[in-house]
This record gives structure tokens, sequence and C-alpha cells, in this order.
């Protein structure tokens, strides 16, 4: 089943924008580093459980815990670069729109090629590349600042102009920092080669949550101990985006137990047409012709990309 982790990364796509959505909302009463707590520390219950679950329906030859250096290096490597990407991340969805915030960080795509490829020495097909390029060639002209007005006459920015922008460096700085924490996952879960998929995932994930919930929650506690309250005071609305964040989570790690960070990465750019539908259609923020051409072609690369695999 080589194909498997095609379905699974749409999911953790979809997943991930809906928890996108649901963190963006508490920027306002937890701050930026609240709002990324919230990921970790109420996403670590469901983690384990899924963990507990996995563990019992279906043991692994060896389940013995494996803490050895690499891992422990790899996974932590993964779990912070993923801490400060996420803050990013936030910081450029305040910057400019829920949909656009993501299309900069997408750029991780090309990011995570090279550095897969440095690291693991992984390679992709010539056909991947090619949807690569198409994708992320969408996402820019997703990223494209609209015309502004000067009275009532349009004018037209220069196409670069939105790269020179700080939602821009957040969103691109956020997408090398999530290609650096799929590679350490990747890394991660090739040091388990006699697990399946599913379980190398999930005891990962534990992991990664675990210190990621030590160090930022530590962090908040010693220097912003009002964020941390904000965030445990939203349990509601944070135990949402901690189910919503693990679900997305776990797909993405079962993906990097599966096939190539590359690709993986590749195809999470469908998360940008989610996150179009999320903008337009609960967040009511227009699109225009050029984000529609932009979609058409991220479109065309996510249907070479699976048609290669």
């Amino acid at each position: 089943m080589t194909w498997l982790w095609i379905p699974i990364t749409l999911f953790a796509a979809a997943a991930q924008t809906a928890r996108n959505a649901a963190q963006r909302g508490l920027i306002k009463t937890a701050g930026t580093l609240g709002a990324t707590l919230v990921r970790f520390l109420y996403g670590l219950p469901f983690a384990a459980a899924w963990l507990a679950i996995l563990h019992i329906t279906h043991p692994q030859p060896d389940t013995a815990p494996v803490i050895t250096t690499p891992f422990l290096l790899w996974i932590t490597l993964a779990a912070v670069a993923q801490i400060i990407a996420t803050a990013l991340l936030l910081l450029a969805m305040q910057s400019r729109s829920f949909a656009v915030a993501t299309a900069y960080a997408k750029t991780e795509v090309l990011q995570v090629a090279l550095l897969a490829f440095m690291l693991l020495a992984e390679r992709i097909s010539t056909a991947s590349m090619i949807a690569i390029v198409l994708s992320v060639a969408g996402v820019v002209m997703l990223s494209v600042k609209p015309d502004t007005l000067a009275g009532d006459a349009p004018v037209r920015n220069p196409w670069w102009s939105s790269w020179l922008s700080p939602a821009a460096a957040y969103g691109i700085a956020a997408g090398g920092l999530f290609g650096l924490t799929a590679v350490g996952y990747r890394a991660a879960a090739l040091l388990h080669p006699d697990w399946s998929p599913f379980y190398a995932g999930a005891y990962n994930l534990v992991w990664a949550q675990s210190i990621q919930t030590l160090l930022l929650g530590g962090w908040l506690l010693a220097r912003n101990r009002q964020a941390l309250s904000s965030a445990l005071r939203e349990w509601r609305l944070s135990l949402s985006a901690g189910a919503l964040g693990t679900a997305a989570s776990a797909g993405w790690l079962t993906a990097f137990a599966m096939h190539s960070a590359a690709e993986v990465r590749a195809l999470s750019l469908v998360e940008v047409l989610f996150s179009y539908l999320v903008s337009h259609r609960l967040l009511k923020e227009k699109a225009e012709k050029r984000e529609l051409a932009g979609m058409g072609l991220l479109l065309m690369g996510l249907v070479v990309l699976v048609m290669a695999a």
C-alpha cells in the first residue's frame, strides 16, 4: 500500500487547516506564544491516547523505549523548530490574511527538498520536482500583494513588493523551520525500521509534544504567566485546537514514516486550497482573479505529484 501516504497527508492538511483557524482565534486573548502552547499542551493527552490504542491493538515486534542519542537529537530538533515555526506562522497571520500567511509558509516545500537531500540524502523524481515547481509558482501568485488605492485610482504594486513585507519574512522563516521539522521527524521515524508507520508516528508525536509542552510551558511560566493563564482559561477553544493539532501531527508523522519528507510536504500544499475555503467561506476574505489562477496552478502541481506517486 505504497499510496497510503496520500490520503493520510490529505487528512493531516485538512486537520491542520481547522487547527490553524481555531488557534488564530486565541492570539487576541493568549498572545502568540500562548496560542502556540495550546497546540502542544492540549494535544498531548490525545497523542498519548492514540499511542496507547495502537500499543494495545497493534503491538510491535519490539516496543521497548527507543531512547538513543540520535533519536533524542532528531526529535528535539524537530520539536523546537516546530515551536518557533508555529509562532512565526501566527505572526504572519496577524500581518496578512489567513490564506496568504499560509501560502508564504508553504515555501517550505523547496526548503524541505533541499534539507532532506543535504541531511538524509533523499532524492526525488523529476516528475515530483516539476510538481513542486508548479505548486510553488501557484503559491507565489497567491501571495502577491493586491493593488492599493490612491483616491479613486488603483496603484499597481510591483510583484516582488509582497516578498519584502513582514508577513513574508515571518511566513518564509516559518516555512524553513517547518521544513527542518519535517526532516527531523522523518529521520526519527527511520530509526524505527521494524515498527509500523502508525506506531512510529504516534511514538514520535508523544515525545515531541512532551518536549514542546515542557519547553514552551516552562518559558511562559517563568516569563509570561498572563499568556499561560489565558491559554488555560480559554480551555474550550484550546481543547479543540489541541485535538485538531494532534490529529494533523499524527497524520504528518505517520506519512513521514511511510514516504519521503519532500513529497509529503509537497502534497501538503493542498492545505493552501483548504485555507482559501476557510478564508472565504468562514472569514469572509475576498479572493481575486490572480489568486484563483494561483490556486489553479497549485492544483495542477498537486495532480502531477499524485499521478507520479
